[in-house]
């Protein structure tokens, strides 16, 4: 099986106007601020884990006995992978063990939070944010609002 190209490295190059960051390949990335505040996506990012993924991948993408960390497969793989496990879900047949990670390409508290994720994931992987939720955050911007309220199908 051909493995994906690895991420590129995770310093934020560019911001665009609702606030996120990507990385020399275009690929959403988080960005921390030398006091320690992290972007809007990274903040969002981490409740979004931990409402929908923690339950099976532990807590600060840590992992757990069921389910890998997290914050050590984001290591190996790009955001394009990421994305189409999230999407159509896995299954790893090893060791006698048949691990299946489903598909959430039809939930929106995923889908429409899929980048916010991956950039929490990110930050955890290079332990770039410490466990727990940040302390703080960048304000959301009204563009974030807009594409949330898009996304999920808000007529706000």
């Amino acid at each position: 099986m051909a493995k994906a190209e690895p991420p590129a490295p995770s310093k934020a190059v560019k911001q665009d106007d609702s606030g996120k960051y990507v990385d020399a390949k275009g690929d959403p990335t988080f960005n921390v601020k030398p006091d320690g505040a992290v972007d809007w996506y990274t903040y969002s990012g981490f409740r979004r884990y931990h409402s929908e993924c923690h339950v099976c991948h532990g807590p600060d993408g840590e992992g757990s006995t069921y389910a890998p960390a997290l914050k050590e497969s984001v290591k190996g793989i790009n955001y394009a992978e990421f994305y189409g496990i999230v999407v159509g879900g896995r299954q790893n047949l090893s060791g006698g063990e048949n691990k299946v990670m489903p598909a959430l390409g039809d939930n929106k508290n995923v889908m429409c939070y899929v980048d916010d994720i991956y950039v929490y994931l990110r930050a955890r992987s290079g332990d770039s944010i410490p466990r727990g939720r940040p302390a703080s955050h960048e304000e959301k911007s009204p563009k974030a609002t807009e594409a949330e309220h898009a996304c999920l199908g808000d007529q706000n």
